[in-house]
């Protein structure tokens, strides 16, 4: 959980004294109803109660983003994706950071008081009952505006501006990881392979024994023939990290085998006009199915009961004239079928 940070409320001098104890008594009530239903976890209360306090407060010449900030961390523990995403949207337009100056002394018991700046001051310089005086800035939450915004972006499928909003705060703190890690799947989300696959290759870079990353790589390839055997390296590279890992199988074996439905495609218009010519594609064909076969089996190997693997491996010892083999493959596709359908 976030931790909300504390405003300090000073009204300004231009108020009447009336004036004052007026919007000083709904401040405080609504400051106190805000932090309360915060604390009992009623999130859906807190948020609008912290917008008021920031309301209130503005009316009367105070402009402190901190209340708007306490409720976007309401709103968003509240699921509220659109009402946060607004409130944050707000606080990195307006550039805020959170930061605070605080001004702490320990008194006689040892324990450490907070003041605010005048009484601090006077202390340190006429009191003897207070001791390690210190003032201290708090660290800018502003990282963290972004890497929320971000989440609530991809979370709503607005990939777009997830991407815009990443690279803007990637220009402020490069050195931010998770903003980095969000990147990545912003591109994917947004249909920018190019630039997911450059952001893994940075990430693999650093760190080449990542399989995840190495699959995923492998993903991208494949969508692009050109870059098919890379595809395959990449995918054996994320098997050779986790020889347990189904989807690295099931797609090194389909990037090897091809478009199989346009192999038959041309296969088939080629035996009714080029005998030859159809021959030698039905090798090929055999060829890629018998590269993908050691593969399939592994996947087989670890997914002994999924219906996919079974179906794939029996079809490749099919084309390979194992029909021993894609006999026996049948029969069990058979009864998990029927399971299935149970």
């Amino acid at each position: 959980m976030k931790k909300l940070i504390l405003g300090i409320t000073i009204l300004a001098s231009s108020l009447s004294f009336a004036q004052k104890d007026d919007v000083n008594a709904k401040l405080q009530a609504a400051n106190k109803a805000a932090m309360d239903a915060f604390n009992a976890k009623n999130y859906a209360v807190a948020a609008p109660k912290f917008v008021e306090v920031y309301d209130l407060l503005k009316a009367s010449g105070q402009d402190d983003k901190t209340y708007l900030y306490n409720a976007a961390i309401s709103y968003a523990v509240n699921n509220n994706i659109p009402e946060a995403t607004k409130l944050y949207e707000q606080l990195i337009a307006a550039n805020y950071t959170g930061e605070q100056i605080t001004y702490t002394a320990k008194d006689k018991k040892g324990e450490v008081q907070s003041f605010d700046k005048t009484m601090w001051t006077t202390l340190k310089v006429k009191s003897k009952d207070y001791t390690d005086f210190k003032e201290e800035k708090t660290p800018s939450v502003e990282p963290e505006l972004y890497e929320t915004l971000a989440t609530l972006y991809l979370n709503s499928k607005q990939n777009d501006k997830a991407v815009a909003l990443i690279e803007k705060g990637l220009a402020k703190f490069p050195n931010n990881a998770k903003l980095k890690d969000f990147q990545g799947t912003a591109y994917y989300a947004s249909g920018n392979n190019d630039k997911f696959a450059s952001v893994i290759k940075e990430q693999l870079a650093k760190d080449p024994n990542n399989a995840e990353n190495w699959y995923n790589l492998g993903v991208l390839q494949s969508k692009n023939p050109a870059s098919a055997a890379e595809a395959e390296v990449s995918f054996k590279k994320a098997i050779e990290l986790k020889p347990d890992f189904s989807n690295a199988y099931l797609n090194l074996v389909y990037s090897i085998i091809g478009d199989e439905d346009n192999a038959v495609k041309k296969i088939n218009e080629a035996n009714r006009t080029n005998k030859a010519e159809g021959t030698k594609l039905i090798e090929e064909r055999r060829g890629r199915f018998a590269k993908a076969l050691p593969y399939a089996e592994s996947w087989y190997k670890v997914q002994p009961e999924n219906i996919d693997a079974v179906s794939t491996l029996k079809d490749i010892y099919t084309v390979t004239k194992n029909t021993e083999k894609a006999a026996a493959l049948k029969t069990k596709l058979a009864e998990l079928e029927a399971k299935q359908t149970k």
